[in-house]
């Protein structure tokens, strides 16, 4: 595993737990489909949230939810479609979300963005 990969697993680790926190449910990790990947699906009460999570290390260039290009939010849509195919809304109202932390993983800043993009047609 690279330092890169690493340091990304961890700062996943952080925000779940930070979500979890916040009386978030962790549905899935890492869930993997043609197109695209979900770092995290959280649940709270009737909210399913598809999350993206971003970090790095400093905020000098520039702040992580910047690096969430249009094709980014295309690719977090199919997966989400892809695991909605799978395994079903659960009567949910479905978001898109994007949780950002900036420094070390174990004491990242963290920011939420809820409903920071929507489903392209």
């Amino acid at each position: 595993m690279t330092h890169t990969r690493a340091r990304g697993d961890a700062w996943e680790a952080r925000a779940a737990t930070w979500l979890e926190a916040r009386g978030w449910e962790i549905v899935d990790r890492n869930f993997n489909a043609p197109g695209g990947e979900l770092d995290l699906v959280a649940r709270q009460g009737e909210l399913l949230a598809f999350v993206e999570v971003r970090g790095r290390a400093d905020a000098r260039a520039g702040h992580p939810a910047e690096t969430i290009s249009a094709t980014k939010r295309r690719r977090v849509v199919t997966a989400a479609r892809h695991w909605l195919a799978r395994y079903g809304d659960q009567g949910c109202d479905l978001r898109f979300d994007v949780l950002t932390l900036v420094g070390p993983p174990e004491a990242a800043e963290v920011c939420h963005f809820e409903g920071a993009f929507e489903a392209e047609a």
